[in-house]
Order: structure tokens, then sequence, then C-alpha cells
């Protein structure tokens, strides 16, 4: 029984040890990350670097090129253009697109993801806001809804009961579209912090794809051709102000696709490997051009210029993460097993190994 006991107790210490010792590490000698902002520019035709050296600000391309603020600024009108109409700089055209600042008001965008926004729990209870009010600002409605096997039910929060009637309406109107229930993937933003409200695009269980939205108190459905052998599995409802982008769709093979807007067609982009599980999705868009970058939990960033007419690829760049320090590489060497209870990909607190570097 003594025996046992010392076997148990060198257990626990031995757990304690890969947990503590590299979490200890991390906490008191880990470096802070290092990214450079980075934005393709048309006017140079190559990616454009904000980083910082020696707590200056260091402003260049890809060739090595240094610029000053204000040439900065010339270098990526579409992003500065506040600053370029201040100064009366801001160019008529660029690469041929004409330049308001009405358009760019409406025309650009920012895109942003991260694993845990598709890792983290989720209750399956959903807000159908009103798309078409008459009103200026959106209101949040009384009741939620969920998709169950049998159909989609409508919860007064109130009265915590089932709205049976409004719920057999949405359902029939699904039905009569060929949704086969439950759903695998709702996705929407149910926020009345936005311009307007496109609902929710849902993906049944047979794989299809459906645009769902309430509009004037009534079901909107609207079926949404997938190119053959797309396997959705992640959907980003957009809702930006050009209304041209309806959502952004990442399938199993690592394709990255924008679903316009008019026409319910999948646009794929020219991205590699992209998993929204594991990678920060970052998409910075104007009307001549957009920049689309991700990043993994190493660091490691691909960076890709997509023109915004047709979007054919204009220039690709990967940035590898900075090395490991001597000391990261001597801890990852004493102690190559290391015993960790979160992770930023997700908000799940379990055990998880990590071996090696």
């Amino acid at each position: 029984m003594i025996r046992f006991s010392k076997y148990l107790l060198a257990f626990y210490a031995a757990v304690l040890v890969v947990w503590i010792v590299p979490w200890a590490y991390q906490f008191l000698g880990s470096r802070a990350a290092k990214t450079p902002f980075v934005l393709y520019s048309s006017v140079i035709g190559d990616f454009a670097l904000l980083d910082h050296a020696d707590g200056k600000a260091v402003r260049r391309d890809l060739q090595g090129r240094e610029y000053i603020e204000q040439e900065f600024d010339s270098i990526l009108p579409l992003f500065y253009y506040r600053q370029l109409i201040a100064d009366g700089r801001l160019p008529a055209e660029v690469d041929g697109v004409s330049i308001s600042p009405k358009l760019l008001q409406t025309e650009n965008f920012l895109f942003r993801h991260t694993p845990t926004d598709c890792n983290k729990p989720r209750i399956g209870l959903y807000p159908l806001l009103e798309s078409r009010s008459g009103r200026v600002d959106l209101e949040m409605p009384g009741d939620v809804f969920r998709i169950t096997g049998q159909g989609m039910e409508f919860i007064d929060m109130e009265r915590n009961a089932v709205n049976q009637e409004k719920s057999a309406l949405f359902t029939k109107a699904l039905q009569r579209k060929d949704f086969a229930f439950p759903a695998r993937i709702v996705a929407g933003n149910p926020t009345v912090r936005k311009d307007y409200d496109e609902g929710y695009l849902l993906l049944d269980s047979a794989g299809r794809l459906y645009h769902f939205k309430q509009v004037v108190g009534r079901p909107f459905v609207r079926p949404v051709p997938l190119l053959e052998g797309v396997d959705v599995r992640h959907i980003f409802l957009t809702e930006f102000r050009n209304r041209k982008t309806l959502a952004f769709v990442a399938d199993g093979q690592g394709h990255l696709y924008a679903l316009l807007a008019r026409s319910y067609t999948l646009q794929r982009l020219p991205v590699e490997h992209c998993d929204p599980g594991r990678q920060r999705i970052s998409i910075i868009g104007n009307p001549v051009d957009w920049t689309i970058s991700l990043c993994d939990e190493q660091g490691n960033t691909a960076y890709y210029a997509v023109d915004a007419g047709d979007y054919h690829l204009l220039k690709a760049w990967d940035s590898p993460a900075d090395p490991p320090s001597l000391a990261e590489r001597i801890s990852h060497w004493l102690l190559p097993v290391r015993l960790t209870f979160t992770s930023p990909q997700d908000k799940w607190v379990k055990p998880r190994l990590a071996f090696g570097e």
C-alpha cells in the first residue's frame, strides 16, 4: 500500500511538472508577438507593411523600400482616404477605378474571424429580426427560434412557450423548399448593430444551403445552389454596406468562397488551406482589391491580394512565424511534453497534451 502511494504521488508530481513548468515559463518569459500590419497596394503592385523596430514605426514594401508617413498614405489611398481628403490629396482614380469618398464609405469593409468564433459552445436559440420593417433602426424580437428534427419552433421569451402558429408557418415554408430537418449550420449576425438584416444561412441535414429571413412577418426561403463537390463546413454571413457579398463560405477541402448576394453564386477565392477552426482570418476590402490573411496558431501567415472585380489573384506572400528563442528551444528540449487545459482555438477547459515544438 505504501509503495502504491509512492507511485501515485510520483504520477501526480509528473503531471504537475508537465503542466506548471511550461505555464510558468510562458507566463514569466514569453515574448510578445510582433505581427506587422500588411495591406496590398494597387498603386505599387506590392504588399505594404507597417511594423515597429526600436520603438519607431517602419513603413516598407516587400522589396525593402521604406516610406515616410505621407508616402505610405499615398500608396494606400483607399485605406487612408480620410487623411488624404483632409490633405486634399485623394486621387480621382486608382487602377482605373473612379474613387469618391461616398464610394469608399460604401465599398470598404473589414471581416475578422478567430477560431473561437466557430469552436465555442452554442445554445441553439436564435432571434429572427424583421428584414423589412420600414424603420431605420433594427429591433430585437420578443421570441427566438430553434430548428429540431421535426421543424422550426418559435419560443416566446416572456411566456417561455412555443408559438405554435408561427412555428407551423415557418416550418411549412422550409418544407416547401425541401429543407431536410434538422439544420447542420445556422449562420447569422443576431444583433441590431448593423445597417440591414439578411436573416440566416441554413445548411440542412442533407448538405443543402438555404437563405432564410423574415420579410413583413412572412418567411422568405431561397435555396442556394452549391458547386459540385463543395462540402460546406463554415458559413459567415457578412451584411456589408455594399450588399454585394452575402457571406463567406469555407469547405472541407480548404477552399474559401464568397457568396454573391444578387446572383446567389459561390465565387471561389484564390487562397490555399483555409481552416477557420484553426486559423485567424482577416479580409480588408475596397473597390479595387481585397487583402486576405490566414494565420495559424504558430504565427505563420499567408497573405493574398485579390482583385475586387473578378476575384483573380494579384499577389501572394507567405510570412513565417518568428523562430523560437534559445530559451524556448531549451525549454522544449528539456520538457517535450506539455499539459494545458485551455487553448486559443476554443473556449473549452479540458486536458490537452502537446508534443515537441
